[in-house]
């Protein structure tokens, strides 16, 4: 079974970055559909950029997709508005790379729906405790894999891909 994915970038990124297009790949390579909204005109506006905004575009597109399964997969604020839309939209699974848990912002707290969620994190993560992480995921029974890696998780680009690629297979 094959269904839709869209891919959420973070902060100073873009729809083109490497782990945005390594996951697209993968999802391509295993008959998934897919899709890679941009929110730089959106990440412009102020530190955090427009929090509100990326959620109600990455609404939009979810709501609008008509290919089930539908998965939601992100970095950093892009795992943040994923996880959040996934309380707004019926969603197969999450897959979250580097996720905020708290922000100076609103939504301030991490939530997410309750569906299959794989989350990889980077131990030496400069801005998002490792720790935090961990709490988040082990209260709602997540499958965390922790990497020796900071923030933009660089040196595990292929490793998210393969993690992706085991988890639509899971989900399907």
């Amino acid at each position: 079974m094959s269904g839709h994915v869209i891919i959420s970038h973070g902060l100073d990124s873009g729809p083109d970055a490497s782990k945005a297009t390594a996951l697209a790949r993968v999802a391509g390579q295993l008959g998934w559909t897919h899709e890679r909204p941009d929110y730089r005109d959106l990440d412009v506006l102020g530190p955090l950029g427009d929090v509100a905004g990326r959620i109600l575009r990455l609404g939009a597109r979810a709501h609008a997709s008509t290919r089930k399964p539908l998965v939601l997969a992100g970095s950093s604020m892009g795992a943040y508005v994923s996880a959040h839309v996934s309380r707004e939209v019926p969603v197969a699974g999450l897959f979250l790379m580097a996720p905020p848990i708290a922000l100076e912002t609103t939504p301030r707290y991490l939530k997410a729906a309750m569906v299959p969620t794989r989350i990889v994190h980077g131990w030496e993560d400069e801005l998002i405790p490792a720790m935090d992480v961990v709490r988040w995921a082990q209260r709602r029974q997540d499958t965390l894999v922790m990497v020796p890696d900071s923030h933009r998780l660089a040196a595990h680009v292929e490793f998210c891909a393969e993690e992706f690629g085991r988890f639509l297979q899971m989900l399907g």
